[in-house]
């Protein structure tokens, strides 16, 4: 088939985004490592009326017609507050998805890189959503690893595809599966105490989770000032701060998050896990209801496989064993619970600093995602 006969065509009203957002669980149809994400939670992000990051954020979406049949998508994104920060004028793909077809992703890939050219960029790169917290990377590594709720899973003929268009590596971001042993870490049990003590903090004890809700904007801070400096981000909105707080702290499970305080009750660090909700999403298939929502608090309650997602110390106080502290408390969180193995998620694989923590544990490196990047003559 030529390339004639690829049709793309612009989304432009909430039928068309449905059909975006749709096409995915149909092309990982029985996949058993694919984890669907929650369709509602794609729409409020895809929307321009509930996400609060269109209002730095120029955005296209596109979709590849073939025979008559969705065939592809892509999204295009080119984030202002990034290119004020970085000094690139680099628009980034996204929701990027396509049957195993040339023609297909290279019309997409085509259909972004004319816009960003229309839109003066001098390069493109992805995938990468509107923000860090967004899904990022291509899954280059780990095709039969069981994906996670945080992550993109994909094809191994995407990056294939990408590379044949002239996308090379910007960088990787790395992930592990971690075994929890039985007992605690003496190591890092007795460096946690000696920094608990020498930098006069202590850690948060909380039974419900509106009780974290007094720190939730504090925690936000601290992530922002740990990861300022990361590939990529770019601070978060007071607005985007709120929807975070409203969308998943009413949802997370106080007892799987370690925060601590210093003297003034201000947040000094913070780990965030929950159990892992891949198997149940798949059995959900994208949707709350009728019984998506039973799959999901089944796994909330009973679960010993557990998901790493955030971690962040205040800079004032990196390199002083705060870091040990936050792993001893989530240890003693795997030993409570019966996990027996967690997933760190993607870290890039320059943070040497995360990465050298799970010496302490019997650890494999599973999967390997990469942001591609198109320098546009």
């Amino acid at each position: 088939m030529s390339k004639m006969d690829i049709a793309i065509k612009k989304v432009e009203n909430r039928r068309d985004l449905k059909k975006f957002i749709s096409f995915p669980y149909k092309l990982y149809a029985g996949n058993k490592y694919w984890v669907p994400p929650l369709r509602f939670d794609e729409m409020n992000t895809l929307r321009r009326d509930k996400n609060p990051a269109f209002e730095f954020c120029e955005v296209k979406y596109w979709l590849a017609y073939k025979d008559g049949k969705i065939a592809g998508r892509i999204a295009g994104i080119i984030n202002w507050r990034y290119i004020e920060k970085w000094q690139n004028r680099y628009a980034r793909f996204g929701w990027i998805d396509f049957i195993d077809d040339e023609d297909v992703s290279k019309a997409l890939i085509e259909t972004v890189e004319k816009w960003a050219k229309e839109k003066d960029m001098e390069a493109v790169h992805g995938p990468l959503g509107f923000t860090d917290l967004d899904y990022e990377g291509m899954l280059i590594e780990g095709f039969e690893e069981l994906g996670t709720m945080a992550t993109i899973y994909n094809y191994s003929y995407y990056p294939k595809h990408l590379e044949k268009y002239g996308y090379t590596k910007d960088i990787d971001w790395v992930e592990f599966e971690v075994k929890a042993p039985p007992e605690i870490h003496e190591k890092i049990d007795r460096i946690a105490a000696i920094s608990l003590k020498k930098n006069n903090l202590r850690v948060l004890k909380v039974k419900k989770s509106k009780e974290l809700l007094p720190y939730a904007k504090d925690m936000f801070k601290v992530l922002d000032e740990t990861y300022k400096d990361l590939y990529g981000v770019v601070p978060l909105s007071e607005k985007q701060v709120d929807l975070y707080i409203k969308q998943y702290f009413g949802f997370i499970r106080p007892d799987y998050i370690s925060i601590i305080l210093d003297s003034n009750d201000k947040v000094a660090a913070f780990g965030i896990t929950m159990p892992s909700l891949s198997k149940a999403l798949q059995k959900a298939k994208g949707r709350l209801f009728p019984f998506g929502f039973v799959h999901l608090l089944k796994a909330m309650k009973n679960n010993r496989a557990i998901d790493l997602y955030l971690i962040g110390v205040r800079p004032d106080l990196q390199g002083k064993g705060v870091n040990s502290i936050i792993f001893n408390e989530l240890h003693k969180i795997f030993i409570k619970n019966n996990v027996i193995t967690a997933e760190t998620n993607p870290e890039l694989e320059t943070n040497l600093k995360v990465q050298a923590q799970w010496k302490h544990f019997t650890h494999r490196q599973h999967k390997r995602r990469r942001c591609y990047i198109k320098h546009l003559d």
